[in-house]
């Protein structure tokens, strides 16, 4: 099964990242964070994340990372800069994609990116499948449609989803609704 997220932020201990989410605290949030993921995703499964992993303290955050189960593959975002890349690579089960990539599932054209990006439109009536759909993260809104306005922009942040990564059925499903299509 494949799913997506974005914006882990393990270990950045600011409240404006783990207060939104419900949390206390960073540490509570980072334990919260490898529950929910590990109940989720089987070894098996494909996960990819849109950006920005960890923040603050760098090999904790790792730490956090590497207890992550399935095969990891990371979109960097704005906070993955200097050392982290190369740290990401080193850990199991992780593929650094770089900073944008495309990915085709049932037909479905996706355009992966941290962030909002203008990829395609949608006009009534058309078929998904002739479309790009930009999956990002990166502005930490609990809205999953919150640029869909401006193009066929849908959220995976985990301030979106209930801090879970989301099945990319689920991405379809929840977009054919708010397009209307059957």
């Amino acid at each position: 099964m494949i799913y997506i997220t974005s914006d882990l932020h393990f270990c950045h201990d600011r409240g404006f990242i783990y207060g939104p989410r419900g949390f206390k605290s960073v540490h509570e949030m980072n334990e919260a964070l490898v529950k929910n993921w590990n109940e989720l995703i089987t070894p098996d499964d494909d996960v990819y994340v849109l950006g920005d992993l960890v923040l603050k303290d760098i090999h904790e955050g790792i730490r956090y990372w590497d207890q992550l189960v399935g095969r990891k593959h990371v979109i960097l975002g704005n906070h993955d800069t200097g050392e982290r890349p190369e740290l990401y690579k080193q850990c199991h089960d992780t593929v650094v994609e770089g900073y944008a990539m495309p990915l085709r599932y049932k037909h479905y054209e996706f355009f992966l990116s941290h962030y909002p990006t203008v990829t395609d439109h949608y006009k009534e009536g058309e078929s998904l499948h002739n479309h790009v759909i930009d999956l990002c993260g990166h502005t930490h809104t609990d809205d999953r449609f919150a640029d869909f306005d401006n193009g066929l922009i849908y959220h995976v942040e985990l301030d979106a989803h209930d801090n879970r990564p989301v099945r990319i059925d689920q991405i379809i499903e929840d977009i054919k609704d708010k397009c209307g299509v059957k």
